[in-house]
């Protein structure tokens, strides 16, 4: 009987929700007005956007082309917005034009706000229309977050590097003359490892293990950081670079989403301070580097124009949108990525530092760091992707020849690297060659 009774009770609530939905639906469809053959005053309209009803697409038809990213904001970050073209709605406000860009994550691409010519009397409008607007030009133009998230329902074009990317590096004490002598004209061998700011254990375990071949005169290492807001960890930060003297930071939010600044930033401050190098390479702070077979493997190295590493052909853009390597279409288009080295190691000719550099910054942007150096910009430079099955960039068995047999061991934990470290130079372990 009383289970009767719960299930009755269950049934009457799930009546009840379905109701509520249903109704809460309709009222909303009628407020967002979708099927209207006349768009509604109120709304805020996107040239190139098309229109549920065809009744009412003539009128979208009729919106002007979107202003060019860089008319909101040029590379300098000066800003040409006060040519503000305004529509004829007197009740359209200010500030929910900028909260309905913002809700539509329009960063780079095309943007044309209808909004043409307020009555006489609407001075004030159009004065408090143009400082909200002034006030969001860096939301709009500089937040790499809401680049990164452009859907629309036509794919818009991303930004070029250099209009989000800013150059050069924090003022700190780093010691270039022992990371990089005389420009690198006796460096064989320059190896920068991207951090996160707090990954101060990581940094630390790297130093007390293969870190050490960076006392060779030979071979130069330093870590590459962005900037923090947060103040705390900024003087910790501050502290370690004191200490060590071989931090280089970025004028970019350290952040996943921006490792693609991060890899920029790496190559300026490599064009920079360290053009003579003969080999750059580029790797994180969860790899374990085997540097002797490293300097073996560049001995046999002929050729210029080169990136080695673990090279992956017809990779193809995940478009999940819960995965963390989510690529929309808006994003990239193409069915396939070019070919590239995979970004957890991978090895430049110094002779490409400058030019990948260069054409970075004049590049769409694309937040897969290795796909857009060693993929997008590598091949428009017509540079070769060569594969090592050394630099194979994944973890392995934890055994001294397995160990001694790779160049670059992924997802090693901060204690791993002592553990490695120990296998790698213990001479009573003998690897037979097979």
């Amino acid at each position: 009987m009383v289970g009767r009774l719960l299930r009755c009770i269950l049934i009457l609530i799930l009546v009840s929700f379905t109701v509520f939905s249903y109704f809460s639906k309709s009222r909303t469809m009628g407020k967002l007005n979708y099927f209207k053959s006349e768009p509604d005053s109120g709304d805020l309209l996107l040239s190139g956007i098309v229109s549920k009803d065809p009744g009412s697409q003539k009128y979208i038809d009729r919106i002007q082309r979107l202003r060019a990213f860089k008319e909101i904001e040029d590379g300098n970050g000066n800003s040409s917005g006060s040519k503000m073209i305004t529509s004829n709605y007197p009740d359209f406000n200010a500030k929910d034009a900028i909260a309905r860009i913002r809700s539509r994550r329009i960063g780079q691409g095309r943007l044309q706000i209808l909004f043409n010519s307020f009555s006489t009397d609407s001075g004030k409008k159009k004065k408090e229309f143009s400082k909200v607007l002034l006030d969001s030009k860096h939301i709009l133009g500089r937040k790499s977050m809401e680049l990164l998230s452009i859907e629309t329902e036509v794919p818009v074009r991303m930004p070029l590097v250099r209009t989000i990317y800013e150059p050069g590096h924090l003022d700190n004490e780093i010691d270039k003359e022992r990371i990089c002598p005389r420009g690198g004209l006796y460096t064989k061998l320059l190896v920068l490892i991207t951090s996160a700011v707090h990954h101060e254990a990581a940094r630390m375990s790297i130093r007390q293990t293969w870190m050490h071949y960076g006392s060779r005169r030979d071979v130069g290492m330093a870590f590459i950081l962005g900037r923090t807001t947060n103040q705390t960890l900024n003087k910790v930060i501050e502290q370690e670079d004191f200490m060590y003297r071989d931090l280089i930071r970025g004028h970019f939010i350290d952040s996943y989403n921006n490792l693609t600044l991060k890899t920029i930033s790496l190559l300026e401050w490599t064009d920079l301070h360290c053009p003579k190098a003969k080999y750059l390479l580029k790797t994180d702070d969860d790899m374990f580097i085997n540097v002797p077979k490293l300097i073996t493997l560049m001995s046999t190295l002929k050729a210029n124009r080169s990136i080695y590493g673990r090279r992956a052909e017809n990779w193809k853009p995940i478009r999940n949108k819960w995965s963390k390597y989510h690529i929309s279409f808006a994003q990239y288009g193409k069915a396939t990525f070019p070919f590239f080295t995979t970004g957890p190691a991978y090895l430049l000719t110094g002779d490409i530092v400058h030019a990948l550099y260069l054409q970075s910054l004049n590049t769409a942007f694309l937040k897969l760091e290795d796909v857009f150096t060693t993929g997008i910009v590598a091949e428009s430079l017509d540079i070769r992707r060569v594969n090592v099955r050394e630099i194979a960039n994944t973890r392995t068995k934890f055994e001294a020849c397995h160990i001694r047999d790779r160049i670059s061991i992924h997802m090693v934990r901060n204690n791993e690297q002592f553990e490695l470290w120990k296998m790698l130079l213990d001479d009573t372990i003998k690897c037979i060659k097979k």
